[in-house]
């Protein structure tokens, strides 16, 4: 049941959103959000449950792979929008509660 909340927010979210999903790549700026958007959803009946697959065989877990080189430092805090986007906050409601994110959502 979960794994479908998540799939249907999943889903929604990319419909609903318009490329929300991109715009949610928060880069630097400073200062509060500037506007809220609420996304409702809700749960559709159940679909029917369908035959369970074969379970497929083991593999074999490969070597671990030698641990790369620290990345540089990043900038200092804030959060800034690039261009043409606005600091949003965007408000989830579904069936388990509410979530908010914080994102840059294109004007």
């Amino acid at each position: 049941m979960r794994a479908r909340t998540i799939t249907a927010l999943g889903a929604s979210l990319t419909l609903a959103g318009g490329g929300l999903a991109g715009a949610a790549l928060v880069t630097a700026q400073s200062g509060e959000p500037t506007k809220t958007i609420t996304i409702d959803l809700q749960n559709g009946d159940p679909g029917p449950i369908g035959p369970a697959g074969p379970a497929g065989p083991k593999g074999e877990q490969g070597p671990r792979g030698e641990r790369g080189p620290a990345g540089p430092q990043g900038p200092p805090g804030g959060t800034t929008c690039p261009a043409g986007y606005t600091l949003t906050n965007v408000i989830i409601n579904h069936p388990g509660g509410h979530d908010t994110l914080l994102a840059c959502t294109k004007d």
